[in-house]
């Protein structure tokens, strides 16, 4: 790339929100950024730096430090939009129907794709990237949260539809997932779900939080397989130094923390003998199911 084609930092701020001293802090400091220079030393920044800094500001929303961010970036992410394929272009239309609010285009297009495509292929290859654009679009940007709120809306409205009718088939042992956020909805347990319930399981769906008390109540009634914790947020430490070793050793089920929080607190997890699954829920489902193999 040219030095023409890249971005100056004035541009930058504009663009991401982030003002000129954080990000020279951000490149001195922690070596998140690494701006190209010109011949009198100005920094210019190319496409692939914004999108680090977008999946920087993400992580920080979640409630991460900043000297914490640097290992979290190298987390795998879904491949760019190629609009000359049919997956790209699927994306495109997709994501240009959020951020405009097109109901119809959406409804339309989702309803086709449930019908062609497997679970895993409808959350590998268009959920969850696009829910990642759109996710590094809403840090900073005026309207960002009345695109988040539409979004989450009317996704979890279109899947909780198709769980249900998915729980009236099966016979199967549940499932529990259980949201741990303070976030209205989490769209990556709702993935999860889709898929976890295209394979035959029951899903229970637990999205307030919960004292670790009453969700050994709640599995001594439904006998669940598996007990899946998710946050995309830092979990607060009392919860993770009090509650969660206790819902570890009442629980006659599996029980694992997927989402990021399950990248942020490793250590701590690994020492509660909680699995960790990956940050993405088409890997999260991976593992999970690799573990506990087709419902009984």
């Amino acid at each position: 790339m040219s030095t023409g084609d890249m971005i100056p930092i004035r541009e930058v701020c504009k663009v991401t929100g982030v003002n000129p001293v954080t990000l020279r802090a951000w490149e001195r400091r922690y070596g998140l950024i690494t701006p190209h220079r010109t011949e009198k030393g100005h920094r210019l920044y190319t496409e692939a730096n914004i999108r680090q800094i977008q999946a920087i500001l993400l992580w920080l929303s979640r409630g991460v430090t900043v000297s914490q961010v640097k290992p979290l970036l190298d987390s795998p992410i879904p491949a760019e939009n190629d609009l000359s394929c049919p997956w790209g272009a699927l994306r495109q239309t997709f994501l240009e129907a959020m951020i405009t609010f097109d109901v119809a285009l959406l409804n339309q297009q989702i309803d086709r794709a449930l019908r062609l495509y497997s679970a895993v292929e409808l959350c590998n290859h268009l959920l969850e990237p696009v829910l990642l654009q759109l996710h590094q679009r809403w840090q900073g940007q005026f309207g960002s949260q009345l695109e988040e709120v539409f979004c989450n809306s009317w996704l979890r409205t279109k899947l909780a539809a198709t769980l249900e009718h998915a729980n009236a088939l099966s016979s199967s042992r549940p499932i529990i997932l259980v949201n741990l956020s303070d976030e209205h909805c989490e769209m990556g347990l709702w993935l999860l779900a889709l898929m976890l319930s295209a394979d035959g399981y029951r899903i229970d769906m637990l999205e307030w939080d919960i004292p670790a008390s009453e969700l050994s109540l709640f599995s001594d009634q439904r006998l669940p397989v598996a007990m899946v914790l998710y946050s995309s947020q830092a979990l607060p430490t009392a919860q993770l130094r009090r509650q969660l070793p206790r819902l570890g050793k009442h629980l006659p089920a599996i029980v694992m923390m997927a989402g990021p929080a399950a990248m942020i607190h490793a250590a701590e997890l690994g020492e509660l003998d909680i699995t960790t699954l990956p940050e993405r829920a088409t890997l999260a489902y991976a593992t999970l199911i690799e573990r506990l193999g087709a419902p009984s």
